[in-house]
């Protein structure tokens, strides 16, 4: 019989056992509001029965089980034979294997991939984020494979396969792959000009061997990589199979694993490239950086993406544990001031949400070819994606803190897994270009694309007269961007507002009125603090709540 000291109350249940698609009301909206309608029935149905797997107990504990096991390098086989190889626990396979089949690596040329495959990585990122790295690199990978036709032919249907299979083989023998990145070199960072690794041409037409190091090679059990070396005529990219097509292994040692912070299921590692590693020219020679932006455009939409979804996840999590913990005489969630955190949290996981999916949408639009919508939505991703990267991914580790702390003690305990969330919070800030890197970009978009403050200020300028606060906050931007004097050192300050007013922007045209009033209220018309938490009383934060529980 058990003691009375330990009988257990006032606990919450696990948040298991639901469809995080179906339950996430500004996803699901955002789905409805971008897809066409012939898609739709469609989408719904495929991003439910990913959204049920998600949240099942099973897929959880594969998450909690491949964080738990971090993959391990192996340099060698038995025998001595050097094999750079990366193991992972099964349960890792097993999530990488769900998603892949779901199709979260093909987007491209699919009618309303990109904004399917967005809610896809919305959802299964709230499992376990770690497994996202290869899916954002393969599917990234596509429009800069696109610069050489020859290479795309063998392996873009590979790219965009929905098998995954993890054995190192030649590509023409795999029904799928997996591609990763090698850009940054310990000397240079996020200033890839800087990198050293030389690219020395042979007989053969795009052929090249590569001598160099790389600091950071993003999923290096991948079956080929983008790599940035330095050629003849200047920086070029390169595709690095790790399996040449006569079945050898190409020379690709793995020198280290990185022991991260967060993102402790996926490996980044070191790699060396000895003089003997073949490569293939990807697009024209000195134009390495114009040839790989498009991949880097797509994954910091990816990391956009992925921030939305620990948001979420952490939100999810925050509300539940307060709609049955009871204090001071009953639910916490009733409790005026926590009533007010948790609205204040939904309010920023939902601006994250339908900004990010906004921008999926624009992809689609943008990938259609020519006319004036299109060339519009290139124009707008240009500058909003870059100006969401920062302030999204930013957003993330306050709400991911906060959200721990509504669970008191508990929150703290790694089997809450909150801590999870917390330390996986940072690194779509430092992915990718961190905050310092995107800022700059937004300013170079301003002064050398005009194109693309036109587009952003079209898409702000369809919600003017809805909202003073938000009219008045564009006229500030406007007022911003007319002074360029001493614009990179205001470069945080504009990115973020314009973020803002971007955010503010959309919420006003779709969202309901009480969180469009909550956002201006508190983001643009500057009745809000600091900490979450401090939104005017006057709002309708029930509804915010309410909105963002979840349903068991």
């Amino acid at each position: 019989m058990e003691a009375s000291t330990h009988t257990v109350t006032n606990q919450a249940p696990p948040l298991l056992g639901y469809d995080v698609f179906t339950s996430d009301r500004a996803l699901t909206e955002a789905v409805g509001r971008h897809l066409a309608p012939d898609l739709l029935a469609e989408a719904r149905e495929e991003l439910a029965l990913l959204g049920r797997a998600s949240g099942s107990a099973q897929v959880r504990e594969w998450g909690e089980q491949a964080n738990g096991n971090p993959p391990r390098l192996r340099t060698h086989d038995r025998y001595g034979h050097r094999i750079d190889e990366v193991e992972f626990h099964p349960a890792w396979h097993r999530l990488l294997g769900r998603s892949v089949s779901a199709g979260l690596t093909h987007a491209w040329d699919r009618p309303g991939g990109h904004v399917r495959r967005a809610a896809g990585f919305l959802v299964v990122s709230q499992a376990e984020a770690g497994h996202g790295c290869p899916l954002s690199m393969t599917h990234a990978a596509v429009p800069a494979l696109r610069a050489e036709p020859e290479l795309a032919a063998v392996w873009e249907p590979a790219a965009l396969s929905h098998v995954y299979e993890r054995e190192l083989r030649p590509v023409a023998e795999k029904p799928g792959a997996l591609l990763g990145m090698a850009m940054t070199e310990k000397q240079g960072g996020s200033d890839v000009r800087a990198n050293t690794t030389e690219a020395r041409p042979l007989t053969a037409d795009g052929e090249y061997v590569l001598t160099g190091h790389k600091w950071f090679c993003s999923a290096p059990m991948s079956d080929a990589f983008l790599v940035l070396a330095q050629a003849p005529a200047g920086l070029t990219c390169f595709l690095v199979p790790r399996v040449l097509s006569d079945g050898s292994r190409n020379a690709f040692a793995i020198q280290r694993l990185k022991d991260k912070l967060g993102n402790r299921s996926n490996a980044s590692a070191e790699v060396e490239f000895d003089g003997t590693t073949w490569a293939h020219r990807v697009g024209e020679e000195g134009r390495g950086i114009r040839t790989i932006m498009g991949m880097v455009a797509a994954t910091r939409l990816d990391c956009v993406l992925g921030s939305a979804a620990l948001m979420r996840q952490a939100v999810a999590q925050a509300v539940h544990h307060a709609s049955y913990r009871s204090a001071f005489g009953g639910p916490l969630v009733e409790k005026p001031l926590m009533r007010n955190v948790l609205a204040d949290l939904a309010l920023e996981s939902e601006a994250a949400t339908v900004l990010g999916m906004r921008l999926a949408a624009a992809y689609d639009v943008a990938g259609t070819g020519g006319g004036s919508d299109a060339d519009r939505e290139r124009a707008l991703l240009r500058i909003a994606v870059p100006a969401a990267k920062y302030w999204v991914t930013k957003r993330c580790v306050p709400v991911a803190a906060e959200a721990l702390e509504c669970l008191g003690g508990n929150g703290y305990v790694e089997e809450s897994g909150m801590p999870r969330l917390l330390r996986e919070s940072p690194l779509n800030s430092v992915w990718e270009g961190s905050g310092n890197v995107q800022a700059l970009d937004v300013v170079r978009a301003l002064r050398t694309e005009p194109a693309a403050l036109d587009a952003l200020l079209r898409e702000v300028g369809a919600a003017r007269g809805a909202d003073h606060r938000l009219d008045r906050a564009i006229r500030g931007l406007l007022v911003e961007l007319a002074d360029l004097e001493g614009i990179e050192a205001r470069a945080r300050r504009l990115t973020e507002r314009l973020a803002l007013v971007l955010q503010g922007a959309l919420l006003v045209r779709w969202a309901p009125p009480e969180v469009a009033d909550a956002f201006c209220a508190a983001r643009l018309g500057g009745d809000g603090g600091a900490a979450f938490g401090t939104l005017p009383h006057t709002l309708d934060l029930r509804a915010l709540v309410e909105r963002a529980r979840v349903e068991v």
